[in-house]
C-alpha cells in the first residue's frame, strides 16, 4: 500500500539501510507483507496510518516499497481497502477466492497443487466391526479419513450400528433411521404379510410366519389343520396304493417325523441365538419363549439345496443408495456359509443339531469340523460365485437362479420402504438440516432343492469383518486374516462409496474443463482426466431399481399408501396419525357417506389403534400407527369396491384419494393465485370434474388426463 511521497522516502532510505542483507531474506520479507495486506482488515490499516513518520520503519514498510517496485502500476486512487488485492493468502494466482469452493479454471502451463479437487472426508470414529475393512477401502480410493472425528464437517459418516450413534447435520451416513427396527424378525414378517396378502403369488419366498405371543392361538390351531391334513393325504395313500397301507401305517403309528417343523427366531436376537426347531405347538420351550420375548416362528425349509451333503445359505449384501426416489444395488458377489454335519431330514432323534441345521457362522465357529481356508470354492465359507460355477458345471440355469434372487431382494426392499419413509420423516423432517442417507443391507437367502429361493431374515448391520479367531492353544486365541471375507467385503465397502462419492460429479466437471485448455493433451493426460478411478476394478454393484421398476411398480401400493399417511400426520416428527388427522383425511378424501357417517369413522379409528398399540411396543406417543392405517385402508377399499379383488379395491382407492386430494391441491393454488383465499376456481363443481370421481366410486380409474394421474407418477416413477 502506498500512502504519499514522505512514506516512500522513508522507505527508501530503510531499503538502503538493508543493502547488506541477502537477496533470500528480502525476498521472504516481500512475501510475507504480500500476505498481510491481503488478510488485514480496515482496523489494521487505520493504525498503520497512524504510526509517527519517523525512520525507524518495520519491515512491512520496506515490503510495501518492494511491492510498489514489483508492480510498476501507479498508486491507486480507490479507497485503502482493496476486496480483491494482488494474489495474496486464500487466493488463487489469477485472484479468484478459493474460500468460496472454486477452484481456477485457468492452466497456467504447470501442475499446481490449485487445479486438484480436495479429497473426500470420511468420519470413522464410530466405525466399530468394519474399521478395517472402510480403511482399506478409503486407502484404494485415495480420501482422507478422520478415525477421531472432527470439528468440521465431513463429506461421509461411517457408523457401525445406528443412525442415531451421533447428532449429523450435514453430508451423509451409512444409516437409515428405523432400518434397524424395520429388519427385526417381528417387523419384517408384518411388512411381507401385508404384501402378501395383497399380492400372494408374487411374494410366496417368504416362509409362513406366527407372531408370538399375539398370535400363539392361531398359530397352534394351523399346526393343528396342517398335521390332519398330512393324514388325510396318508388315508389317501393308504386307499389308492394296496401295495404299501402296512409301511404308511407304520408311519403314521410309529415315528413322528411326518408332522411339519417350525423353526423359533427371536425378535431381538442376532448371529443364530436362541433359534430352534420344534414339530409340537405344546414344545416347553416355547412356552418359555412366550414368557421372556417376542418371537416369530416359521415353518421350517426342510429340502434345501445341497452341497457336499451339507446344508448352508447364502449372504448377498444389498445397497439402498436412496429412499425416494427409490434407488437398489446387489453385489455380484456374496458369500456362502456352510453347515458343519451332513445334513438330514428333521426328527426327533437330530432336531436339536444345531450345526446340522442352522448356517450361522457364528455358531459353525464354534464347531470341530470347521473349516478355514483361503480358497474361495472350498471350507466352511465360500464365495456365491463359486456355487454358481458348480451348479453351471451341473447344467444349472444360472441366469434364471439370478433373475429369481433379484426380484426376491426389490420386492422385499418395496415392503420395507413405506414404514422407512415414516421413520425418515420423523428423524430429518423436511425443511430442516440434516444427511442424506443410504445403507448396506446383508440378505440372507437359502436355494430349496428345485432352485427356488428363500428369504430368510434382512440384516440391518451385516457383519463385516475381515478376519477370523484362531485358536492357537487352549484358551489363546488370535485374529488371522479371512482372504475370502477381504475378497467380498472390502469390494462391497469400497464401491459403495464411489457410488456415494459426493464430488464425483464435480471432480468430472473440472477435469473436462482442465482439458478443454490443453489443444493437444495426450492419452495419459485422457486417461487420468476423464476417470479418476481407472486404477480400481470395476465396479461390483449392480443397480437393479430403478433399472427394472417398469417390472415391479404395481406392487408399490403401500407406499403410495404411506405418501397418504404422512401427509395427514400434521405435526413435524410424529410418527402416528390422531384421530383428527385420520378425520381430515376421509373428509378431504370424500369417503364418509350415508352407509360411513363420521361417527363411524370414530369408531374405526379407536378400535383399530388400540388393538395395535396393544401389540407393539413402542409408546412413545399415541395414535394410529402405518400398519393401523394400512388395515383401516383394507377395511374402507373392501366396502367401497366390494366386487373386486384386494389388491384392485386397494388401487382403485389410492386412486380415487390422489384424485380428490389433487383437486384440492390445485384449488388451493388457484385461490393463492387469486390473492383471495374464498375465490372459486372456474372449474370447481363443473360435470368435467365429477366425472372422473363418479368413474372411481365405481370401481373404474379415472382417465390418464387427469391431474390424480399426473400427481401419482410424478410421484412414484424413479428418475
Amino acid at each position: 500500500m502506498l500512502r504519499g511521497s514522505p512514506e516512500r522516502e522513508l522507505a527508501a532510505w530503510w531499503e538502503a539501510e538493508a543493502e547488506a542483507a541477502t537477496a533470500a531474506k528480502a525476498q521472504a520479507a516481500k512475501e510475507q507483507v504480500r500476505v498481510d495486506p491481503g488478510a488485514a482488515g480496515e482496523p489494521e490499516r487505520k493504525a498503520a496510518e497512524e504510526q509517527p513518520k519517523e525512520p525507524t520503519p518495520g519491515p512491512p514498510r520496506a515490503a510495501e516499497e518492494g511491492d510498489a517496485r514489483v508492480s510498476p502500476r501507479p498508486p491507486p486512487a480507490l479507497p485503502v481497502y482493496r476486496p480483491k488485492p494482488a494474489p495474496a493468502q486464500g487466493l488463487c494466482p489469477h485472484g479468484k477466492s478459493r474460500s468460496k469452493g472454486r477452484s481456477c479454471k485457468r492452466s497456467s502451463g504447470q501442475s499446481d497443487e490449485y487445479c486438484s479437487p480436495r479429497p473426500v472426508t470420511v468420519d470413522s470414529s464410530k466405525a466399530r466391526t468394519s474399521l478395517d475393512a472402510l480403511k482399506i477401502s478409503i486407502r484404494q480410493l485415495k480420501w482422507k479419513e478422520f478415525p477421531f472425528g472432527r470439528r468440521l464437517p465431513c463429506d461421509i459418516y461411517w457408523h457401525g450400528v445406528s443412525f442415531h450413534d451421533s447428532d449429523i447435520f450435514s453430508g451423509q451416513v451409512n444409516k437409515f433411521p428405523g432400518m434397524t427396527e424395520m429388519v427385526r424378525k417381528i417387523t419384517l414378517s408384518r411388512a411381507v404379510r401385508i404384501m402378501q396378502n395383497l399380492f400372494p403369488e408374487e411374494y410366496n419366498f417368504y416362509p409362513r410366519s406366527w407372531i408370538l405371543p399375539d398370535e400363539f392361538q392361531l398359530f397352534a390351531a394351523q399346526a393343528t389343520m396342517d398335521v390332519f391334513s398330512v393324514k388325510m393325504s396318508l388315508h389317501f395313500l393308504e386307499f389308492y396304493i394296496n401295495g404299501t397301507i402296512q409301511q404308511v401305517q407304520m408311519v403314521k403309528d410309529g415315528d413322528p417325523s411326518w408332522k411339519p417343523t417350525f423353526i423359533v427366531k427371536p425378535d431381538s436376537g442376532c448371529q443364530g441365538d436362541g433359534i430352534y426347531l420344534i414339530k409340537d405347538p405344546s414344545d416347553i420351550r416355547l412356552a418359555g419363549t412366550l414368557q421372556s420375548r417376542p418371537a416369530v416362528v416359521q415353518e421350517y425349509i426342510c429340502k434345501p439345496l445341497l452341497i457336499d451333503k451339507l446344508k448352508f445359505d447364502i449372504r448377498l449384501y444389498v445397497l439402498l443408495k436412496s429412499l425416494d426416489p427409490l434407488e437398489i444395488y446387489i453385489a455380484k458377489e456374496g458369500l456362502s456359509r456352510f453347515c458343519t454335519e451332513p445334513y438330514q431330514e428333521p426328527n426327533p432323534k437330530n432336531l436339536h443339531h444345531i450345526f446340522m441345521h442352522l448356517t450361522n457362522y457364528s455358531l459353525n465357529i464354534h464347531s470341530g469340523k470347521f473349516v478355514h481356508s483361503d480358497s474361495t470354492s472350498t471350507g466352511s465359507k465360500r464365495t456365491f460365485s463359486s456355487i454358481l460355477c458348480r451348479l453351471s458345471s451341473k447344467g444349472v440355469d444360472i441366469k434364471k437362479v439370478w433373475s429369481d434372487i433379484i426380484s426376491l431382494v426389490i420386492k422385499t426392499v418395496i415392503a420395507l420402504t413405506p414404514e422407512l419413509k415414516v421413520f425418515y420423516q420423523s428423524d430429518i423432517p423436511a425443511g430442516r438440516p440434516g444427511p442424506t442417507c443410504f445403507q448396506i443391507l446383508g440378505f440372507d437367502i437359502l436355494l430349496m432343492k428345485n432352485l427356488k429361493p428363500i428369504l430368510l431374515e434382512v440384516n440391518a448391520n451385516p457383519s463385516m469383518r475381515i478376519e477370523h479367531e484362531q485358536e492357537l492353544s487352549p484358551g489363546v486365541f488370535e485374529n488371522v486374516p479371512s482372504l475370502v471375507d477381504e475378497e467380498v467385503k472390502v469390494a462391497v465397502i469400497r464401491d459403495t462409496l464411489r457410488l456415494m462419492d459426493p464430488l464425483k460429479k464435480k471432480r468430472g466437471n473440472q477435469s473436462q474443463q482442465l482439458l478443454a485448455t490443453k489443444e493437444n493433451p495426450s492419452d495419459s493426460e485422457l486417461a487420468g482426466n476423464t476417470n479418476p478411478e481407472a486404477h480400481l476394478p470395476s465396479i461390483c454393484l449392480k443397480q437393479v431399481f430403478p433399472k427394472y421398476a417398469k417390472q415391479f411398480n404395481y406392487l408399490r401400493l403401500v407406499d403410495r399408501m404411506a405418501n397418504l399417511f404422512i401427509r395427514f400426520l400434521g405435526i413435524k416428527g410424529t410418527m402416528k396419525l390422531g384421530p383428527t388427522g385420520f378425520r381430515t383425511f376421509i373428509r378431504n378424501c370424500k369417503l364418509s357417506s350415508s352407509s360411513l357417517s363420521m361417527a363411524a369413522v370414530d369408531i374405526l379409528y379407536i378400535d383399530i389403534t388400540r388393538r395395535w398399540n396393544s401389540m407393539t411396543m413402542d409408546q412413545r406417543d399415541s395414535g394410529m400407527c402405518l400398519q393401523a392405517f394400512v388395515e383401516a385402508f383394507f377395511y374402507l377399499a373392501q366396502r367401497k369396491f366390494k366386487m373386486l379383488p384386494l389388491h384392485e379395491q386397494v388401487a382403485s382407492l389410492i386412486d380415487l384419494c390422489e384424485y380428490h386430494l389433487s383437486v384440492l391441491d390445485e384449488k388451493r393454488l388457484a385461490c393463492g393465485r387469486r390473492g383471495t383465499v374464498g375465490a372459486r376456481p372456474p372449474s370447481s363443481g363443473t360435470p368435467q370434474e365429477a366425472a372422473p370421481a363418479a368413474q372411481l366410486a365405481e370401481g373404474h380409474p379415472p382417465p390418464c388426463t387427469n391431474s390424480a394421474h399426473r400427481l401419482s407418477h410424478s410421484r412414484h416413477s424413479p428418475s
